[in-house]
This record gives structure tokens, C-alpha cells and sequence, in this order.
């Protein structure tokens, strides 16, 4: 009996730690549940069933949409895709003379889902376009608001490019103009993106070509410079489109398409 009443009070012990811990693991899952896509959402509810015997509603389909978005789904795709990016340009870095990747910065670096829920779903996330004095802010209003938030995945392979000496090259299809260079500088830095080795936005002599000839183009001249693209990241098909690297990932994005 002595040793089971010596043993009480490492039992209780244990407990109150295993307690704490879970207190703390709740309070970080609170903490990193805040940084995903599916928290600029405002509400929630079921994705309503299709009728697909006549055309789609446009409105239950914005439903489905905003249900993707907001339950995880949209999170969990994106991470997995992430997730094997950074895999391979941990594997691949060290392999080649002069790495290099290239990313997108809307919808792939960071993410715009405050201004497409005010604007494609009519739902208004607190600050989302409190910088405007009335009604949803428009895509360069957004974008000079440098409020978008980093997509964890693509910083986390931001940040396994850098640890591994692979150069970092924005390619976006967002016009070129000081001011719009400037906040998409502050965006990028205030979410974390910082020590890239270039930023192309996109000049106005490209405004007669294609988005896939503009950024292959864009990714012929850093070819030219000597690296090895070993990775090209975008959210659109045309942002991966021409070649010049490696590998191409393409990252979901079912809410816009640019040709």
C-alpha cells in the first residue's frame, strides 16, 4: 500500500501535464486553424446537390464553391500539392549549378479569399475592404491594401528554397506600376516573404501577349541567366504553360481561370 499511495502523486502529475498539453495543443490548433484559407470565411453550410439533368445554377455552384473553400477542402488540396513541391526542391537543390523556382504570387503565394468572398460570394469577412469607404473592393483596390495573407504551403517551400540556396523568382501576372509594385513588395514582405531574387510584374509591352507567353518568356530570361528552373508554381494552367523548368505545379483554384 505504501508504494501504491507513494505512487498518487506522480500519478496526478502525469496527469495535470497531459492535461496541460492538450491545452496548449487546443490553443495552437486555435492558433493555425487562423492562418488557413478556409478562415476568411463567414459562414458555413452543406453544398447543395447539382441537378446536372439541366444546366448548372449558377448559384448552387457558387455554393459548392464557397462550401470547398470554407470546410478545408480547399486547404487540404492546396497543402498536398505544396507539400510534394517542397519535397522535390529539397531533393533536387542540390543537384544542379544554380536552382531556381519560379512562383505566382496571386492565389499561389498569397491569398486574395478576403476580396473573392466580398466580391464573388456577396459575403463580407470582417476587414476585408474596410480600406474603401462603401461596398467590395475591386482586385487593384485589394491589392494596394496589401492585406493578403501568405499561403502556409508556399512559404513553407519559399522558405525550403532559401535553406537550401535555391533562388526565388516572382513571375505575376499583376500590372507593373509603382504603386502597385510597391504594395505587392509590402504584401510580400509583411506575409513573410522576404530575400527573393527577383520580382517581374507584368510590363505594358506585354499587354498583346498571352499570360503563358508573358511568363514563359519571363522564365527564358532567368533560364538565360544560368539557373536550372527546377520549379514553376501557379494556380492558372497558363501561369505553367512554355516551359523552362523542370517540374510544373499546378495548385487548385476553381473560382477564377485567366486564358
Amino acid at each position: 500500500m505504501a508504494r501504491i499511495r507513494s505512487a498518487l502523486p506522480l500519478t496526478y502529475a502525469i496527469a495535470r501535464l497531459i492535461l496541460a498539453a492538450a491545452v496548449l495543443f487546443t490553443a495552437y490548433a486555435g492558433s493555425v486553424r487562423a492562418d488557413t484559407l478556409a478562415s476568411a470565411c463567414t459562414k458555413t453550410y452543406p453544398p447543395q446537390t447539382l441537378d446536372i439533368t439541366q444546366q448548372i445554377n449558377l448559384g448552387q455552384l457558387k455554393a459548392q464553391l464557397y462550401f470547398y473553400a470554407c470546410s478545408g477542402g480547399y486547404d487540404a488540396d492546396m497543402n498536398k500539392v505544396l507539400a510534394d513541391a517542397k519535397a522535390y526542391v529539397e531533393k533536387r537543390a542540390g543537384e544542379v549549378s544554380k536552382p531556381a523556382i519560379v512562383l505566382d504570387i496571386d492565389e499561389t503565394s498569397l491569398s486574395n479569399m478576403p476580396q473573392e468572398i466580398a466580391n464573388d460570394f456577396g459575403y463580407f469577412p470582417d476587414g476585408a475592404c474596410d480600406h474603401l469607404p462603401d461596398g467590395p473592393c475591386g482586385f487593384n483596390e485589394w491589392t494596394l491594401s496589401a492585406k493578403a495573407k501568405a499561403i502556409a504551403g508556399t512559404l513553407a517551400l519559399f522558405n525550403a528554397a532559401k535553406a537550401n540556396k535555391v533562388a526565388v523568382f516572382f513571375v505575376t501576372g499583376r500590372h507593373e506600376g509603382q504603386m502597385l509594385r510597391d504594395a505587392t513588395i509590402k504584401n510580400l514582405k509583411a506575409a513573410g516573404y522576404d530575400g527573393w531574387a527577383g520580382l517581374v510584374l507584368r510590363p505594358a509591352a506585354a499587354g498583346n501577349m498571352t499570360i503563358a507567353g508573358y511568363k514563359s518568356g519571363e522564365r527564358a530570361k532567368i533560364a538565360a541567366q544560368g539557373y536550372t528552373i527546377i520549379l514553376n508554381a501557379g494556380d492558372q494552367q497558363t501561369d505553367l504553360e512554355g516551359g523552362y523548368a523542370e517540374r510544373a505545379y499546378k495548385l487548385p483554384n476553381p473560382f477564377y481561370f485567366l486564358p
